[in-house]
């Protein structure tokens, strides 16, 4: 039956030769399995033996490694699908595996970098005074300084930036296109105002004219693509492996938190909730919002 079955899934279903491989394992062990129950056919099989191998499955023994759960996910999937099979051919009158549902798979939680790992990120955007390093250092402070997702920090216009040391935020777009300010700390505006003064201006000549705020070398705005570059190389020249425009995000919600910021505040400021559906306790207008960030923030003093 089970020879039956992969030649089915190899001629009809036509799955790749690794798939098939990981197939076979699977059945293999569990036609083991349901002999180690005394079930010698399928139609003697019932739902507990079914169960009983997932658990099996989670927790291994001395011969198995416990599966992941990708992995067993994927053998639960050959086992309805076994007697499915089964039941069409007319070898088993009944379906075992018909209300078994494959494990969850689990998100994992994006990862936080240190403060030290933020500062050699920073510290890596390039070569000492090129319009491209200062472009370079100016997009991974707004990053890591305002939590922006990558797409909002390439959509942003050169207006979208207030660098007037008394309001010094960033308006940033928002999922669904609502727009939020959000402060900047003493670094990032540092570095966004050295950018628009000497860099951007020369790059921006080597295109038709843009409102963007970050460019490309060839005076274009620069794409997703073109930042997640960026911060690739940068990472790499500072010896970190793994580092993406999300780990940014996550790591300002983290230190944001660290330093006693409010998570309604790291919400908002996140743009997951609006301040006029948050529940009380939010500051109510943008100096709060600034007094909290400069704050928590390692990098917002102001």
């Amino acid at each position: 039956m089970l020879c039956r079955y992969l030649a089915h899934l190899a001629g009809e279903r036509g799955l790749a030769a690794n798939t098939l491989a990981s197939y076979r394992r699977d059945l293999v062990r569990y036609v083991e399995y349901l002999r180690s129950r005394g079930r010698v056919t399928f139609g003697e099989v019932a739902e507990a033996d079914v169960t009983a191998f997932l658990t099996a499955l989670s927790e291994g023994d001395e011969e198995h490694r416990a599966l992941v759960a990708s992995s067993a996910a994927r053998a639960v999937s050959a086992v309805r699908g076994l007697h499915r099979f089964a039941v069409r051919e007319g070898v088993s009158g009944h379906d075992p595996a018909c209300r078994i549902r494959p494990p969850r798979r689990l998100r994992r939680p994006p990862k936080a970098i240190g403060i030290g790992e933020v500062e050699r990120l920073i510290a890596a955007s390039g070569p000492d005074g090129a319009p491209l390093t200062l472009r370079n250092r100016a997009l991974l402070e707004l990053l890591y300084g305002t939590g922006a997702r990558i797409s909002e920090a390439v959509g942003l216009t050169v207006d979208d930036v207030d660098l007037d040391p008394r309001a010094r935020q960033v308006r940033l777009g928002g999922q669904g296109g609502r727009p939020r300010p959000v402060p900047l700390g003493r670094f990032a505006g540092e570095a966004l105002e050295a950018y628009l003064t000497r860099a951007r201006p020369g790059i921006a000549a080597h295109g038709r004219g843009t409102s963007g705020l970050f460019l490309n070398a060839r005076g274009g705005r620069l794409t997703r693509q073109g930042a997640w570059e960026v911060l690739q190389a940068a990472a790499e020249r500072a010896g970190l492996d793994g580092v993406s425009p999300h780990m940014l995000r996550h790591s300002f919600a983290t230190h944001l938190l660290d330093g006693g910021a409010d998570v309604r505040v790291v919400q908002e400021l996140l743009g997951h909730v609006s301040v006029t559906a948050a529940p009380a306790g939010l500051p109510a207008t943008a100096d709060g919002f600034r007094e909290i960030y400069a704050a928590a923030h390692p990098r917002g003093r102001r």
